[in-house]
């Protein structure tokens, strides 16, 4: 048996000759579940192309940089083939170069108490607090 990569043949309907719209294409290359939540998306300026904030309806070209804001997070993408109509994820994939840098992993310590030591004293409740950023003489 040979490792070799599946051809992954895309239909040539959902293929755009020249440009497509940018929420068309975020859409097409299922980074949001619908064009509305494209659109959406574009309009609250959470995507940006090669650096620049864009309207929905800007025209993508091969080798534009597609910057999209998700979850608090940025996904650069870099635009391979231009997508018209949704397809399959494998079809999807083949549409964009992933640049996006790897998320930083924060450790965060968990106050974890031993289960059955009952309820905690004050002094517990109050080194609780400040260890999770909160004072507990603040009063709201």
């Amino acid at each position: 048996m040979t490792d070799a990569p599946e051809t992954v043949v895309i239909p040539p309907g959902a293929l755009a000759s020249s440009s497509v719209r940018v929420d068309t294409w975020l859409w097409a290359t299922r980074q949001l579940k619908s064009r509305s939540q494209a659109t959406a998306a574009v309009r609250a300026g959470h995507v940006r192309v090669n650096g620049d904030p864009v309207k929905a309806a800007y025209k993508l070209h091969v080798g534009d940089e597609v910057r999209l804001r998700i979850e608090g997070f940025d996904r650069v993408l870099g635009v391979v083939l231009l997508l018209a109509k949704r397809v399959s994820y494998p079809q999807a994939r083949t549409a964009y170069d992933n640049r996006t840098p790897e998320r930083p992993r924060v450790h965060v310590p968990v106050a974890m108490r031993e289960k059955g030591s009952g309820r905690p004293t004050k002094k517990e409740r109050r080194e609780l607090d400040r260890l999770r950023g909160y004072d507990s003489h603040e009063h709201y």
